[in-house]
């Protein structure tokens, strides 16, 4: 499995043109119980990388407000990039007011068959639990109480400018991260075009990437990608230059609602 590196960072924005389709705007959800721990330390260094493969987090712009969510919220990686409002509640840990947090997707809680689902394996399924960067624990409870109870709802995730496209791969397969998602923040589907050529549906390779088996060198590309939470599609046209070249980001000027 591949996955982005700091050379994936320069960004070159797109300069086509972009369409949306399908009117399905994503509103918040209510808000549901869980629970909530912490990983890594103050720096948040651990949480870089991950299993949706956004590699160096504050150079794709995600930073330290992060959570590895648990297998029943991480959908084989088609949670990635949704974002959750978080609150602690019921524990004196809490701090007063109960301060909401807002946080984006970025890695998984794997199980842990070991212990039980009520006493350490707290990401075990069918649970639904949140595993957060140290610094945004700390923005809503004592960190010394290491697991607190808390209130969360999806909600919509709002970005300054277009989707993101990280490419790798080689001559003959294209892997592309997907990154900077607004609406719902996931993607079910994506396809890619070269030049005025005909639709390549990709596949989904791992966390936020997907991938073309087909030589598209030498057009411009573009991409058409589908919400997992809405079916809202977003065609954005010539994302990329010509002469376009792997371990590079190009930005689209079109996001979701």
């Amino acid at each position: 499995m591949a996955s982005p590196s700091t050379a994936l960072l320069a960004l070159v924005i797109a300069l086509g043109c972009a369409a949306t389709t399908a009117n399905a705007r994503f509103t918040a959800l209510q808000w549901t119980p869980a629970h909530a721990t912490f990983y890594g330390d103050e720096t948040a260094a651990e949480t870089m990388g991950g299993a949706c493969g956004y590699g160096n987090l504050y150079a794709t712009g995600y930073g330290t407000d992060t959570a590895a969510l648990s297998t029943t919220l991480f959908k084989d990686g088609y949670g990635c990039g949704t974002c959750y409002q978080i609150r602690c509640t019921g524990s004196p840990s809490c701090y007063t007011g109960s301060p909401v947090i807002t946080v984006t997707a970025t890695n998984l809680c794997p199980p842990n068959w070991a212990k039980d689902t009520n006493n350490g394996g707290w990401c075990n399924p069918p649970r639904t639990h949140f595993d957060l960067s140290k610094p945004a624990f700390m923005k809503m409870a004592l960190w010394r109480a290491g697991i607190v109870p808390v209130m969360y709802r999806r909600v919509p995730c709002v970005r300054r400018g277009g989707l993101r496209f990280a490419l790798q791969g080689n001559t003959y397969w294209l892997l592309a991260y997907v990154m900077n998602v607004a609406g719902a923040g996931d993607v079910a589907e994506m396809s890619v075009r070269s030049g005025a050529g005909a639709w390549v549906r990709m596949s989904h390779n791992w966390g936020a990437s997907f991938q073309a088996f087909a030589q598209l060198g030498g057009r411009a590309l573009s991409f058409k990608v589908t919400s997992y939470t809405t079916r809202q599609t977003v065609v954005a046209d010539n994302v990329t230059p010509a002469n376009w070249c792997l371990g590079l980001t190009y930005q689209a000027r079109v996001n979701f609602s």
